[in-house]
C-alpha cells in the first residue's frame, strides 16, 4: 500500500486495525461476535457510556458488572429504587450522571415502552444525555453515522492534523473531522476504533507512533511534538472552599449519617453532618458549627477536588448517645457502612477520623448477590 494511498484512506486502516487489536471490554461486541450475528445492546452500551464519563474504563468494569447483574434490562433499573442505585454508583463520583442514569431509564422504560430512540437528536432528548452521549449510542447501538468524540478521540484528531486551536473551542472543528472520517458501514467499529487507539497507542505520553495505524498519515511527529496535542486552554486555578463534617459515633462504634436534598452538588447521596462549604475563614467551619453538642475532637483536614473548586474540610469525631443526636438521620454499623451511598469526600472524612473504616471488600460479593434468587 502506498504512503498516497494510506494518507487517503485511514478509516480502513483505523478498522483494520481494530480487527486485529481491538480490546475485549465487558459491554462491547467485538468483531468476532459480530461476525457471529451478536448485535449490541442499547441499553448495556448507553450505561457503559455514562458510567466511562469522566472515569476510567477498569474503575468501570466492576460497576458495570454490578448494575448489569442487579438490573439486566433498562426497565429493572427503571423500576429499582432510586436509593439502591444510588448506594451501586457510589465511588463511582459526579453523581449528578447517576440521578439522570435513573430518570433516564424510567423515560425509557415508561415513555418509550423500555426501546431507546435510535437517532442522536432522539437520544439527546433523554435525561442526562448529551453530544458525544448521544452519538455513540446512535454509533454502536444502531449503526448510525454519528460522528463520536471523546477526550482518546480529540487526541488521535488533533494530532493527525496537528490542530494549533486549544480545546473547547477546538472541538467543533474535530468534529467535523471526525465526521468526515466516519464510514456509512460500520461506524460503531470506526467510533470504537478511535477509542483504542487513543488509549492504547496514541496515548497523552510517549504514544507508540511506530505502531500506529495511522502513522504515515500524521502530521504532528512530523512537523511538532505529538504530546503536545490536544492544545488546551490555560487552567484557571480553583477556588478553595472550606466546611467542617462531624463523625459522630455511639458506644457500639456505629455511625450517624443523614441524607442530602436532592438537588444540587452530591444530590441525594448520604452525608455525615457537615457544615456549608464557605470561602470564608471563621468560625462557620469549627467545631462551633456542630450540628448537636459533644466533646469534638479535632481529627485533622482532607481535601477534596471537585470540577469546579477544591474542599477542605476539617473533620471532628465524638462517642456519643444516641438520644444526643439531633435531626433527621439514622445510626448505621460500621461494619455495613461501605454499602451506603456514601461519596468519595464523606468516605475520606469517615476515614480521617476512623482509620478502620471501609476495610477492602470485594465488589463481587455484592455481584453475587444480585445472581441469588
Amino acid at each position: 500500500m502506498t504512503k498516497a494511498h494510506i494518507a487517503a484512506d485511514p478509516t480502513s486502516r483505523i478498522l483494520g486495525w481494530y480487527d486485529r487489536h481491538h480490546r475485549d471490554l465487558p459491554w462491547r461486541i467485538s468483531p468476532p461476535m459480530a461476525a457471529r450475528g451478536e448485535r449490541a445492546d442499547p441499553y448495556r452500551v448507553w450505561l457503559s457510556e455514562v458510567m466511562l464519563q469522566q472515569t476510567t474504563v477498569q474503575a468501570v468494569k466492576s460497576y458495570f458488572a454490578l448494575f448489569t447483574a442487579k438490573w439486566p434490562t433498562v426497565t429493572d433499573l427503571a423500576e429499582a429504587e432510586t436509593e439502591e442505585v444510588m448506594k451501586a454508583w457510589a465511588g463511582l463520583g459526579y453523581y449528578a450522571r447517576a440521578r439522570n442514569l435513573k430518570k433516564c431509564a424510567e423515560t425509557v422504560a415508561f415513555t418509550h415502552g423500555g426501546r431507546f430512540p435510535d437517532t442522536e437528536d432522539g437520544l439527546k432528548q433523554l435525561p442526562g444525555v448529551g453530544d458525544y452521549t448521544a452519538a455513540a449510542i446512535a454509533a454502536i447501538a444502531f449503526d448510525r453515522q454519528a460522528a463520536v468524540l471523546d477526550g482518546n478521540v480529540e487526541r488521535v484528531i488533533s494530532r493527525l492534523h496537528a490542530i494549533d486551536a486549544p480545546l473547547p473551542g477546538s472541538k467543533g472543528m474535530m468534529r467535523g473531522l471526525v465526521a468526515a472520517m466516519t464510514p456509512a458501514r460500520r461506524p460503531g467499529d470506526f467510533a470504537q476504533a478511535m477509542m483504542d487507539l487513543g488509549a492504547t497507542i496514541c496515548t497523552p505520553k510517549r504514544p507508540a507512533c511506530v505502531l500506529c495505524p495511522l502513522n504515515d498519515a500524521c502530521v504532528a511527529p512530523v512537523s511538532d511534538d505529538p504530546q503536545r496535542f490536544p492544545v488546551k486552554a490555560a487552567k484557571k486555578e480553583k477556588p478553595v472552599r472550606l466546611g467542617a463534617a462531624f463523625v459522630a459515633t455511639d458506644e457500639t462504634g456505629a455511625v450517624f449519617l443523614r441524607k442530602r436534598p436532592g438537588h444540587g452538588l452530591l444530590g441525594g447521596m448520604t452525608e455525615i453532618p457537615n457544615t456549608d462549604w464557605t470561602a470564608r475563614q471563621d468560625g462557620a467551619t469549627g467545631a462551633d458549627a456542630a450540628p448537636f453538642a459533644a466533646a469534638w475532637q479535632n481529627c485533622g483536614t482532607v481535601v477534596h477536588v471537585f470540577t469546579h473548586f477544591e474542599l477542605r474540610l476539617t473533620v471532628f469525631r465524638s462517642t456519643v448517645s444516641r438520644t444526643a443526636a439531633t435531626g433527621p438521620g439514622w445510626w448505621e454499623p460500621e461494619e455495613t457502612l461501605d454499602g451506603e451511598a456514601l461519596p468519595s469526600v464523606m468516605k475520606k472524612a469517615i476515614k480521617q477520623a476512623m482509620p478502620e473504616a471501609f476495610r477492602p471488600r470485594p465488589r463481587t460479593t455484592e455481584i453475587e448477590k444480585a445472581h441469588t434468587p
